[in-house]
């Protein structure tokens, strides 16, 4: 989306479904794909108090929490794919965001390097997975609660970002339940 979109748009539900809407027609005027995915937010009971490897991210103690009715507070996350866009971009709330994060570089090599030919209910190939490897996304992620309070935005807003990606590149489960 290009950045006047972005300042034009006063509400955060607004931007979504103004994005969901661009996805639509592009995908009517040129060749791309989009998916869509809600989260529920959870509170920690007990939280980690760290990390022990920050490569692997892994916590230094086991950690409790509740998750929260998804009609009420959740992150709602939108990927979209086409073959014409000149850059992968982020937008978290309404507002572009780099894309220098070394953990969404890490989500998006990854399963981009998984991506597999998407086929459609016939089982004919809409997109060829080498294909989707060259194609840039645009991210668009809406937290209904405020960013950083507490509240586990990373967590909703990375499950969202994974299971997005996954389904946008076609991704197969290398084992059952992997």
């Amino acid at each position: 989306l290009p950045s006047c979109w972005v300042s034009v748009t006063t509400s955060p539900f607004l931007f979504t479904h103004l994005f969901a809407f661009l996805c639509f027609v592009c995908f009517c005027v040129s060749m791309s794909r989009h998916v869509t995915c809600l989260a529920p937010t959870n509170i920690a009971v007990i939280k980690y108090w760290g990390k022990r490897d920050e490569e692997r991210i892994l916590p230094i103690n086991s950690s409790l929490s509740v998750t929260l009715n998804i009609n009420d507070l959740c992150t709602r996350t939108t990927v979209m794919a086409r073959e014409d866009f000149d850059q992968d971009c982020m937008w978290l709330n309404g507002v572009e965001v780099p894309m220098s994060n070394i953990r969404l570089q890490n989500c998006l090599r990854e399963l981009r390097a998984r991506a597999a030919d998407v086929k459609n209910g016939d089982g004919d190939v809409v997109v060829r997975g080498e294909d989707l490897k060259r194609w840039k996304v645009h991210i668009c992620s809406i937290n209904t609660f405020p960013t950083a309070a507490g509240l586990a935005s990373s967590a909703a807003g990375y499950a969202c970002l994974v299971y997005t990606l996954a389904q946008l590149f076609g991704v197969q489960e290398a084992y059952p339940g992997e």
